[in-house]
């Protein structure tokens, strides 16, 4: 006789009770909780000192935290770091590239260092043509390029590593609007095979048009966590002022 067995997906990223108090006595990150599944776009929205960038760092291993783990695919990111990073990519708000290579050059550049050398000159092309950078500008050097086309090379390099999860901080910051559209449609895209992805942001409009689930983070807390679905027909720039303004940071249930 067969039984159905229920097949629970774990968590690829898993913050647990993480808090960041740094030596000066700040506390930029105070006790938060949150997962992300596979194939989900988590996005931390929050302003300037929320604690969006520490919570990436402590997930990258940048910093340690004060208590707590950060953990992506079950690895404590700070007990097991080089582990940890081979099953994610970054891409930070401004992108650290070689400006006197080319578009091409810095994807060869950065795949080999990360251990992969399999990858042809049509790879790097169809990895460039993806996120929309225009083929003429395959072969130039990046000190010409804007900032989103930068962006566009950096999270090329991001999908060549093949990591499942990816971290995003502020990348939309500075994007023209194309740009910013173009990019939605790259993450949306990267979802559907399956990647886990968080983003942190202060760009409410492109949060509530990607998020799966929405983080409202100020003074370190999550103040707000809720799905897309449960902000269904909300302006959620109105209730980001009243969580951000009429409750003081305080944090809230639901």
């Amino acid at each position: 006789m067969s039984e159905n067995i229920l097949t629970i997906e774990k968590p690829r990223l898993e913050a647990i009770n993480l808090t960041k108090r740094y030596r000066d006595g700040v506390l930029a990150l105070d006790n938060i909780s949150f997962s992300v599944q596979p194939g989900e776009i988590f996005v931390m929205l929050g302003g300037n000192g929320a604690g969006k960038t520490t919570t990436i760092n402590l997930f990258l291993n940048f910093i340690e935290p004060t208590e707590g783990e950060a953990r992506i695919d079950g690895i404590i990111t700070h007990k097991d770091p080089l582990a940890a990073k081979e099953r994610v990519s970054f891409v930070s708000e401004n992108v650290m590239l070689y400006g006197d290579f080319t578009a091409v050059q810095n994807l060869d550049y950065f795949s080999r260092i990360g251990g992969q050398s399999e990858y042809t000159k049509d790879d790097y092309r169809d990895a460039l043509l993806r996120v929309n950078l225009a083929e003429e500008a395959h072969h130039k050097k990046l000190r010409g390029f804007s900032k989103g086309m930068r962006q566009k090379c950096g999270i090329a390099i991001a999908i060549l590593k093949g990591a499942p999860a990816i971290l995003l901080d502020e990348p939309t910051s500075g994007l023209d609007p194309k740009a910013g559209h173009d990019f939605i449609h790259l993450l949306k895209s990267l979802q559907k095979e399956g990647k886990s992805i968080l983003m942190s942001t202060h760009d409410i409009f492109r949060a509530k048009a990607i998020a799966d689930t929405i983080a409202i983070m100020n003074n370190g807390r999550i103040i707000m966590l809720k799905k897309s679905s449960e902000l269904a027909g909300c302006n959620l720039e109105e209730l980001y002022m009243q969580y951000m303004t009429g409750h003081d940071g305080q944090r809230l249930a639901g």
